[in-house]
């Protein structure tokens, strides 16, 4: 007996073909309606390293405490920030879009579960104490790492912001946007001017000494090292 879902039943294949091609559009909403949240938080989160290129880690931790003040609450990290991104990572996986989502479960894993821990020496950095300080202790420790992900993060958020907003235009303003005026050569350009001011601010607070106290220092390096990609 054929398998029912094997390539020799034509009519099992083009089901699941019907399927799929029906959920897609779907799927583009949800993905669309979610990134609109994600944005907010991206604007804000991003201008923080940005801001080190006129004011160093001061002013830019100073942005990012100001910041938190929108989206990292009870409510408002859960429902403004994680619930978005979960909602878009599981529509964009579906779609196919999943090389961002390689980066961003180790940054939010390395930047904010980590430092929660209450174990010694940690002992749990609370918000006031987690600024950018945090960043240049694992530039300064772990540089080729810390590098390569804020790197990586940061181009394909760009790339993926850059191909999301082309399609929410074509989407919601379809009779006045030209998608094929907006191609990938143009998409990319604007990506990779985006990442300019977040990477050289990055780059700006890499090269600035460690203004902190060593026993927070300390406690901000046991905290990278709990994910297992700082202890190789």
């Amino acid at each position: 007996m054929a398998d029912a879902v094997s390539p020799s039943n034509p009519s099992a294949s083009d089901g699941s073909t019907r399927r799929l091609n029906a959920a897609l559009p779907w799927l583009t909403r949800i993905a669309q309606g979610s990134s609109s949240f994600i944005g907010i938080f991206l604007a804000i989160h991003l201008t923080a390293p940005a801001m080190a290129n006129l004011g160093g880690s001061s002013l830019a931790s100073q942005v990012m405490l100001l910041g938190r003040e929108y989206y990292q609450t009870p409510f408002g990290e859960a429902s403004l920030v994680l619930a978005p991104i979960g909602i878009h990572a599981f529509t964009s996986i579906t779609k196919r879009y999943a090389m961002f989502f390689v980066f961003a479960p180790i940054h939010f894993i390395t930047h904010r579960l980590n430092p929660t821990s209450p174990d010694a020496p940690i002992y749990s950095v609370g918000p006031s104490e987690l600024d950018y300080e945090f960043v240049k202790v694992g530039l300064q420790t772990w540089p080729w790492r810390n590098w390569l992900l804020y790197t990586g993060l940061v181009i394909c958020t760009a790339l993926h912001a850059a191909e999301g907003s082309s399609l929410v235009m074509s989407t919601f303003f379809a009779n006045s946007f030209d998608r094929k005026r907006w191609r990938a050569r143009t998409r990319r350009t604007v990506a990779a001017l985006s990442t300019i001011p977040v990477l050289t601010g990055v780059l700006s607070m890499a090269t600035e000494p460690l203004m902190t106290f060593s026993s927070l220092a300390l406690r901000y390096h046991e905290s990278f090292t709990k994910s297992y990609i700082f202890r190789l």
